[in-house]
């Protein structure tokens, strides 16, 4: 299979020095990536910024934004087979970014965000028959607010986990397919459970052939 996945947080600046992120290690997508490597598959990873060591992949794109990480994403997709979006990409970014360092003073300040792209309904909305996977971090309404997602995005499958995912070695997922519903899995390394997202990516396009 052709593979591509993206991995980590962006970075959305604020000033020359201060963005918005999140804590997204990218530990996930890089454990995605390197299990679909280790089975043959042509993986392209494309990564925010992670303290990471780069996994072995036919392709590897470092970005730092959610608009960088958008383009990349479709100057690569449309040989892809399987597109697996394990990115924690930022809703939001400032309206505006400093051309310099913002000092402090005794003032308050606002700062006005406006909307990032939405690359998951966009692929959702182009994938063709490509297979579409994208990921929930949900801490409350979760498999409502997933099922939601998995609807409105055109997902072909989606994996829920929690906030306690973040920055572990280990994570305790549930996935939904149509085709198999909700399977719920015990905490495990996100190793073994990149396995298991590379097997459920090989049968769905199998079904879809």
């Amino acid at each position: 299979m052709r593979i591509l996945i993206t991995a980590g947080p962006t970075r959305e600046y604020i000033d020359t020095v201060r963005f918005i992120s999140n804590a997204s290690s990218g530990r996930m997508g890089y454990a995605i990536a390197s299990s679909a490597s280790r089975k043959k598959h042509n993986v392209i990873l494309i990564s925010g910024p992670v303290n990471l060591r780069k996994p072995k992949c036919e392709k590897f794109i470092e970005v730092t934004s959610a608009r960088e990480m958008k383009q990349a994403v479709f100057d690569n997709f449309e040989n892809a087979d399987v597109i697996i979006m394990s990115a924690a990409v930022s809703d939001y970014r400032p309206a505006s970014k400093l051309r310099h360092k913002l000092k402090k003073d005794d003032k308050e300040i606002s700062l006005k965000l406006v909307r990032n792209p939405d690359i998951l309904a966009e692929l959702g909305r182009r994938k063709e028959k490509r297979i579409l996977i994208g990921f929930a971090l949900e801490d409350r309404n979760a498999k409502a607010n997933a099922l939601r997602k998995f609807r409105s995005k055109n997902l072909d499958a989606i994996i829920l986990n929690s906030p306690a995912a973040i920055d572990s070695e280990t994570d305790k997922v549930q996935i939904y397919t149509e085709q198999f519903g909700w399977q719920g899995f015990p905490e495990m390394s996100k190793k073994r459970l990149a396995s298991i997202i590379i097997k459920l990516a090989q049968k769905l396009v199998d079904l879809r052939k």
